[in-house]
């Protein structure tokens, strides 16, 4: 059974850093592209940064466009979020999932999803 679980979360100061990671597994996610998403307290679930398959092409909202960095490890089972420069408004559940379509940021492009971790930044 195809899984993804999400992990690293936790509570930071603004402007520090955390690394979520998401590990695959149950299936090969060959030709799979990447997301993550978020989602606050009381609002919509939305996207925060992609990845393609090959990793050549990576995607970000513009609220987190030059402090987030997303990865993958080489025998890509595990995709990463890098995210620096933290704001009390990052502070949601951030979720990781796998679809088709590279950079897209609506919800119903994805298949398959992790059940989230939650961020916490401080002011």
């Amino acid at each position: 059974q195809a899984q993804l679980v999400e992990s690293g979360g936790g509570v930071v100061q603004a402007g520090g850093s955390l690394r979520l990671s998401c590990a695959a597994s149950g299936r090969t996610f060959t030709n799979y592209a990447w997301g993550w998403f978020r989602q606050a307290l009381g609002k919509e679930r939305e996207f925060v940064a992609g990845m393609s398959w090959s990793g050549e092409s990576t995607y970000y909202a513009d609220s987190v466009k030059g402090r987030f960095t997303i990865s993958r490890d080489n025998a890509k089972t595990t995709v990463y979020l890098q995210m620096n420069s933290l704001k009390p408004e990052d502070t949601a559940v951030y979720y990781c999932a796998a679809g088709y379509t590279p950079g897209a940021s609506a919800r119903s492009q994805y298949s398959y999803w992790g059940q989230g971790t939650q961020v916490t930044v401080s002011s």
